[in-house]
């Protein structure tokens, strides 16, 4: 529960060796996501039980060395899951609430957390309160959720089929921006968060947090803390003072988007002073909190496509071995390609269905087949050195195309070379006396490493 002088309570104790599967669910399974000609929404009434094709894949997330499964929407939408029609129902896309609890139960059978996407910035047209709003103007009881314009619209001359004006998420029409100074809204995030906390899950993902103020996740995280003070809150934040944000709002954590920006890009441009950068930024923000790290998630280009294949292994060297609660997206660890676009179903390549059932090592190409090993080798390195949650990265060395990063806290400590070159590089070792993972040769006080290659080093 939160402090009485309003201070961020700490973390639970089980995040501290969280690691995350991050799904998109409807994709994943291969739910329809946009609606049939003629037809209101994609989501539709009939219950389709979908949600065991996750389950199967859970002995998978345990291969890897991960244990925890962070789900994106799972509750009734009209279309992609981030226009909510109902909180408290599963989308008949997925299954229904069985399905769920069964998802969930296999999941902590095998010791993999859970975590659940909560989308409470906004809901979908076809939310009942929308359609109430809609159908009784700015007078109907609904309205005290939503945003309504009132100087656009008065309750007294408004009469059915006149326009509603009310706030939208980013421009978008078809999502209703939730009125965060309203009580009701507060009951409704509360109600939500408990009824699948209650159910079992361990926490959740808070959706376009950026763009819902502060307070609102101070008022509401600790009335949820009261009733489950070992759920975890991270939220996802792509811009602005992420310190400040944790310390206003409560949280646990947020997404580190300066990260992955300055992982991805500097390996695509050969840049790695960007990287340098991100680094010194990534470690102003663990004075405060522990950031959400990743590489790839459900709204950004795949990273086999970000930074190309060869690089794929440098930019998961890097998440591996940085400060941070690190998820790693469904299919990179499998080499998955996917460009995102900006158009209508520009999310399709990066959010595909998958197989029923995880592939074999009958099934993997050479190439997928070297990125799971490496991905493998690298969740290990790293469970085997839970300090590196919350231990300070220092550049050693950087002159374009390589940099020599050394992570360390206390006695302990690791070192990450990079190299994007063409011809082999020698570097300093930093003190390490031993090569961990990568191709990387140790030579006395410094390490020999081919092109384009990589090396994660310790003593």
């Amino acid at each position: 529960m939160t402090d009485d002088d309003g201070a961020r309570p700490a973390e639970p104790g089980w995040v501290a060796h969280a690691m995350w599967w991050h799904v998109y669910p409807l994709g994943f399974v291969g739910a329809p996501v946009r609606p049939a000609e003629g037809a209101e929404g994609a989501g539709g009434t009939a219950v389709v039980h979908r949600l065991g094709r996750i389950e199967a894949w859970l002995d998978h997330v345990v291969a890897l060395g991960l244990n925890g499964l962070l789900l994106g929407p799972v509750f009734a939408s009209s279309t992609h899951g981030y226009d909510t029609v109902d909180h408290l129902r599963v989308d008949p896309r997925l299954g229904d609430e069985a399905d769920l609890q069964r998802l969930v139960d296999a999941a902590h059978a095998r010791g993999v957390r859970v975590l659940l996407d909560g989308v409470f910035h906004h809901v979908g047209r076809e939310h009942p309160a929308v359609r109430a709003l809609e159908a009784e103007g700015p007078g109907s009881p609904a309205a005290a959720l939503f945003r309504v314009d009132r100087d656009a619209v008065d309750p007294a001359t408004w009469r059915p089929g006149d326009p509603v004006p009310v706030a939208v998420f980013e421009g978008h029409d078809q999502l209703v921006a939730l009125d965060h100074g309203s009580p009701a809204v507060e009951d409704l995030v509360v109600e939500a968060m408990t009824h699948w906390l209650d159910r079992g899950v361990d926490g959740w993902r808070l959706d376009a947090a950026y763009a819902v103020p502060p307070a609102f996740w101070a008022r509401v995280l600790p009335r949820v803390r009261e009733r489950h003070p070992e759920a975890w809150f991270t939220g996802e934040v792509i811009h602005g003072d992420l310190p400040g944000i944790v310390a206003a709002s409560t949280v646990d954590s947020v997404t580190q988007y300066e990260l992955w920006q300055g992982i991805w890009h500097a390996i695509a441009d050969e840049n790695l002073f960007e990287l340098a950068h991100a680094l010194g930024r990534h470690a102003q923000f663990l004075r405060s909190f522990v950031p959400s790290t990743f590489v790839g998630n459900h709204d950004v280009t795949r990273i086999a496509d970000a930074v190309g294949d060869r690089h794929v292994p440098h930019a998961l060297a890097v998440l591996c071995t940085v400060a941070g609660t690190p998820s790693f997206y469904a299919g990179d660890e499998l080499g998955l390609h996917g460009v995102k676009e900006e158009r209508l179903g520009g999310d399709d390549a990066v959010r595909p269905e998958l197989a029923e059932r995880p592939p074999g090592p009958q099934d993997l190409s050479a190439e997928a087949a070297a990125v799971l090993a490496v991905t493998r080798e690298l969740v290990a390195l790293r469970r085997r050195r839970p300090w590196l949650r919350t231990a300070v990265t220092d550049v050693v060395q950087v002159a374009n195309p390589t940099i020599v990063l050394r992570t360390a806290r206390d006695a302990d400590a690791v070192v990450t070379v990079l190299h994007l070159g063409d011809g082999e590089v020698t570097v300093p070792a930093a003190g390490s006396r031993q090569v961990l993972a990568g191709t990387g040769v140790l030579a006395g006080d410094v390490v020999r490493v081919p092109a384009h290659g990589w090396a994660v080093l310790g003593s």
